[in-house]
């Protein structure tokens, strides 16, 4: 079994509040969670209102597989524009 973790932060400048911080973390977890067939979450910075840190996880049998996978939702919340990426944070477990 191949486990594919993403850890993604997002600075979010124009950001006022909360309310729309959790409505940017949304607009992007429904966006991927229907596109690929991954695990996201909000995992960090849960009271800092312009910053999101987002946990996207994904398994399967084959490394190349998980691999690209992992690049495509890098590569998919890249062009959607929402707000700058800090940093990324990519690691394949085999267990």
């Amino acid at each position: 079994m191949i486990i594919g973790t993403l850890k993604m932060v997002f600075h979010l400048p124009e950001n006022h509040s909360l309310k729309e911080k959790r409505r940017i973390a949304k607009s992007i977890s429904s966006k991927v969670r229907s596109k690929f067939n991954v695990s996201i979450a909000e995992i960090g910075s849960n009271d800092k209102w312009q910053l999101l840190e987002l946990g996207i996880v994904t398994v399967g049998n084959d490394r190349q597989f998980i691999d690209r996978s992992i690049n495509s939702v890098i590569n998919y919340i890249d062009s959607m524009y929402i707000a700058p990426v800090v940093s990324t944070d990519v690691e394949i477990i085999s267990v």
